[in-house]
């Protein structure tokens, strides 16, 4: 028996190990694309340093890429501007000159009046509290960076999800790690907590039965359709809809999209608003995409774009075309696009050229862990932000 099972075994280890190594993921590679190199210390070009540089929040503004990174634990965020034309980055600013002790912006930016943007910082670990702050960023002359602290919204929280309204006078947050609701008004600096979304003793222990924390059941991205009403995911497996008018919570009936038994793990990631008013979501804890119709408050379950769990951004591109990064560590990130009348298309990894001072010649620079999608306003360009200890910006065009 032991020979046949070496006779069988040998020539299989054999063939194996003389077999090419095919590559397992596609790259996508469209004309056009390029890189921006925003944390190579290979020049005296202005940079981020290593390990603070993951890029967790991007806005392109105009000609402008606003970025947000996030640090390595005991390590201060920055926030950077870079330009589309140029091809190049700008500036940089240590959020520690303003507001210390911050770890991540990781909110995204949300547009206020004129082309002021809003965000929302996490804390260092702290024994004792940690504290985050809102913050209010403008791009002043010669692109200069200026940051102003808006406070703490909830004293011993930080901000892990910030959405502003479609006038950009009032904003809508998550707090981190209790998960409450709290609204702003810009012009008042009035601030409003709800504790109705908040996770319950029930969800607090199905929780930790799946051994997760806050940044898994909390609901990481929100959303506003046309009629005014803010959309997002509370622990449970559950959406909500809040009425910033009436100052109101109400539940869907149909639950986020998940697979049996993986309830808890029900996380909305990413939304992106279509043309047409409908609301695209994504489900972090299987990965799955769905469209929700605030018409008739119907989620509809559109599948997985890979197999893999996660969904962390969507932006719709100048060509009607959603897209979407899907997976991620330990893994790899995916590009994808979804489209209703072809379904999905997994377009793997980018690799854009680069073309930096001192490599001239440009390297073809391929992106592996993704974090963060940002369209342009006239949706021409759809910008990427890697989630690495060395991160670059990568951009490719959509044709309209």
């Amino acid at each position: 028996m032991r020979n046949l099972a070496k006779k069988i075994l040998l020539p299989a280890l054999t063939l194996a190990s003389s077999a090419p190594l095919f590559a397992q993921y596609e790259f996508f590679t469209p004309k056009d694309a390029f890189a921006i190199e925003v944390s190579l210390p290979n020049s005296a070009e202005k940079r981020l340093p290593m390990y603070r540089n993951a890029i967790t929040s991007l806005h392109v503004q105009g000609d402008l890429i606003v970025g947000g990174t996030t640090a390595k634990e005991g390590l201060s965020p920055y926030l950077f501007v870079s330009s589309l034309s140029g091809r190049k980055m700008l500036a940089a600013k240590d959020l520690q000159e303003v507001v210390p002790g911050q770890n991540a912006i990781a909110t995204g930016f949300c547009k206020g009046a004129g082309n002021v943007l809003y965000a929302g910082t996490l804390a260092q670990s702290s024994k004792n509290q940690q504290t985050g702050h809102l913050i209010q960023v403008s791009i002043g002359s010669g692109d200069a960076i200026e940051v102003k602290d808006l406070g703490s919204p909830i004293a011993g929280e930080g901000i892990f999800t910030l959405l502003s309204n479609a006038k950009g006078t009032e904003l809508y947050g998550i707090s981190y790690p209790s998960g409450k609701f709290f609204t702003y008004d810009i012009a008042s600096k009035k601030m409003q907590i709800f504790n109705e979304i908040a996770p319950t003793e029930k969800h607090l222990k199905d929780a930790h039965d799946f051994a997760i924390g806050p940044e898994v059941y909390l609901c990481k991205a929100l959303i506003q359709d046309n009629k005014g009403l803010v959309y997002g995911s509370a622990a449970g497996n559950r959406v909500f809809a809040f009425d910033p008018a009436k100052k109101s919570f109400s539940f869907l009936e149909r639950p986020l999209p998940a697979v049996w038994g993986r309830e808890v793990l029900g996380q909305v990631e990413a939304w992106a608003k279509s043309p047409d008013g409908k609301l695209y979501g994504g489900n972090a804890g299987d990965g799955q995409l769905f469209v929700l119709d605030p018409a008739t408050r119907k989620i509809k379950n559109l599948g997985k774009p890979t197999m893999m769990p996660r969904l962390q951004a969507l932006a719709f591109g100048g060509d009607g075309k959603l897209y979407g990064l899907a997976g991620g560590a330990p893994g790899y990130s995916h590009l994808f696009s979804y489209d209703e009348n072809v379904g999905f298309t997994d377009l793997g990894n980018p690799e854009f050229k680069m073309v930096e001072p001192g490599i001239e010649q440009g390297i073809l620079w391929r992106g592996f862990q993704l974090s963060t999608l940002a369209a342009s306003a006239d949706g021409k360009y759809m910008v990427i932000g890697e989630d690495e200890a060395l991160s670059q910006l990568m951009i490719f065009p959509t044709s309209k």
